[in-house]
This record gives C-alpha cells, structure tokens and sequence, in this order.
C-alpha cells in the first residue's frame, strides 16, 4: 500500500476540477494523505471551501473520498446552498456531493431564503436534489407570523409543505392550534 502525506501552512488556497465541478478551499494550515483506497485532506483554522453550488466555512473540514466526494466539516459551521438559496449555522456537517445530502446538526439553523422560513433543531437532514428537509428534535420553525414547533417534521421547499409531527404546535398570532400531526401549506 503506497502512502503519501502533505502538510501545507500559511492559509494556501487550492482550485480543483471535480465531478466537472470546480472546487476552492483554503485555510489556515492543512494535511493530507493519500492512498491506494483513499484520499483525505484537513483544513483547519479558518477552513473555507467553494463550489459551484455550495460555499461552506467552519473552525475544520476534512475532504475524503473519490474526487472529494465526502466533507465533513466540525466547529462554528456556516454555509449556503447557492441553488437553492438555503443558509446554514451547525456545530457539523456531512455532506455527500455525489447524492447531494447533507447532515446537519448540533444548534442547526436552516434558513429558506426564498420562502423566509427560519428553521431551527437539532438534526436537520437536507436533499438538494428534492429539495426536503426533515427535521428531528427541538423543532422551531418560523415563517410569516406561523410559529410551528414539534419532534419530527418534513419541509418541503419547493411545495411550501410543513408536515408537523410529535407534540405538533402552529400558533398563529392570538390562535394556537395542537395536535399529534399537522400539515401546513406555508403559502
């Protein structure tokens, strides 16, 4: 098994065409490794990466898999799909390029730009080639004066669909309606 290890400092930025995607990411010390079953790199301090439909930055990243498929990035998290217009804070993020899923969680804060839905939970499982959430675990989500809150929840963006489940709760204004689920057209 031929291994190899680079260790670069001082914020270096590197740009690589992958899946006919260009991806950039910087930070400010970095480490690698490859071999003949994988290949992973680490960007810690400041760690940024860019591509065509994503730009994410969190305190570390670490890029594996073929061609970058895998990132997984830990520490103050921020990012933003630019497709489909979807913000992001979490304490961790997985993120599969080839399915286009990402995991979310730890204080997640999913923000529908478009829509002006402000969602936040503890696990946020999001599919960029739907465009569905599903929410688990403290549940609050805000949208015009719709307060909803629950255990579990699936959010579909392209449908402003909210299907409440678990303790579900919509108030709106003075009027709080309660149930064990509870659908919502968010138009």
């Amino acid at each position: 098994m031929k291994k190899i290890s680079l260790l670069v400092f001082l914020g270096l930025i590197f740009s690589f065409n992958l899946f006919g995607e260009k991806i950039i990411f910087s930070a400010a010390s970095m480490s690698g490794q490859t071999t003949d079953e994988n290949t992973t790199t680490k960007l810690i301090g400041n760690a940024f990466i860019q591509t065509e439909k994503m730009e994410i930055t969190a305190d570390e990243i670490e890029l594996s898999g073929d061609d970058y498929r895998y990132i997984k990035a830990k520490g103050n998290v921020k990012g933003k799909n630019i497709e489909s217009k979807m913000d992001f804070v979490c304490d961790e993020l997985d993120f599969d390029r080839t399915t286009d899923i990402a995991i979310l969680q730890g204080n997640v804060s999913l923000t529908d730009v478009e829509n002006d839905v402000k969602a936040n939970a503890q696990y946020i499982e999001y599919n960029q080639k739907t465009e569905v959430a599903i929410l688990q675990i403290q549940i609050n989500l805000v949208q015009k004066d719709n307060v909803c809150s629950g255990s579990y929840a699936i959010y579909k963006k392209n449908e402003k669909l909210l299907d409440l489940m678990g303790n579900a709760q919509v108030k709106q204004g003075s009027d709080t309606f309660r149930a064990q689920q509870i659908y919502l057209n968010l138009d």
